[in-house]
């Protein structure tokens, strides 16, 4: 029976540390690593990062944007890399941020989240700005799957605030209705003790108590963005998420990334000694 994405995960995390390295070929990175802008950059770039993660971090990130500008070479690129870094025993997550409702959300979850397919990931990034229930195909493919959904609920963008801080009829923040309705969901499939495997995206530099957050049940990964070159740092895990932060999902990339193809290994190592001198204090 295959292990259900919550729980690969909580073992994951609990075996290499929150870190999860973003893949980003963005056009100023692949230059600096002395690569093309183009498709077969992008390709070498991603799999110079899984070389570099896979013997040191649990989770990698690709940003599908930064291959999709290349159209179908890129995404044949980025195929590569999903097959190269789950081939080496990374979890990974696709950042799609797809959203949209009936047989148009259900199809984009079939691309991410089907075995066997060309992009196949271990979980995806999701919008629930359509209505988290325009969602449910979706959490129903990833959990016959044993795979992962990342919700967005609380993103740090200034833009973000007025929609993401509004009051529901419920006097609730959306975010904060958001994260209640996934996490209703997530009980009806996660036992008692386990961790859900619908996560949260919730950004390193959100104030939980603006956004009206609240730690939730069933427990599940946060995937935090925000680490690194935007301003959090591994001495904010703790003081930004308390309770939650043994679930969290520390996401860098540019700050990993800026090393180069000869500094990145050691800017990992760097990084995940950090995140452990908090987690262990």
């Amino acid at each position: 029976m295959t292990q259900r994405f919550g729980e690969r995960t909580r073992a994951a995390l609990s075996a290499r540390g929150p870190l999860c390295v973003g893949i980003d070929p963005h056009a100023s990175l692949l230059t600096a690593w002395g690569l093309e802008d183009s498709a077969a950059g992008a390709r070498e770039f991603g799999l110079r990062v899984v070389e570099a993660a896979a013997s040191r971090v649990a989770l990698v990130k690709p940003q599908v944007s930064f291959f999709e500008r290349f159209g179908s070479a890129g995404f044949a690129a980025l195929e590569d890399v999903l097959a190269a870094a789950r081939g080496a025993g990374l979890v990974v997550i696709a950042d799609a941020k797809r959203g949209d409702i009936g047989t148009t959300m259900d199809a984009y979850a079939a691309a991410w989240l089907t075995p066997g397919s060309p992009l196949e990931a271990d979980a995806v990034t999701v919008n629930p700005y359509l209505g988290v229930g325009a969602l449910d195909g979706t959490f129903e493919l990833a959990e016959r799957g044993g795979k992962g959904v990342f919700v967005l609920a609380a993103t740090s963008n200034p833009e973000a605030t007025d929609l993401q801080r509004a009051q529901t009829a419920a006097s609730q923040s959306v975010s904060s209705a958001v994260v209640s309705q996934v996490s209703t969901r997530n009980a009806q499939h996660t036992a008692t003790g386990e961790w859900g495997s619908f996560g949260f995206v919730i950004g390193a530099t959100v104030d939980w108590t603006d956004a009206d957050l609240a730690p939730f049940s069933p427990a599940a990964p946060i995937l935090a963005p925000g680490f690194g070159a935007q301003g959090a740092g591994p001495a904010d895990l703790r003081a930004r998420f308390g309770p939650s932060a043994a679930m969290v999902i520390a996401a860098e990339s540019r700050s990993i990334l800026r090393a180069g193809a000869d500094g990145i290994a050691a800017a990992i190592d760097e990084r995940v000694a950090a995140y452990w001198e908090v987690l262990d204090a």
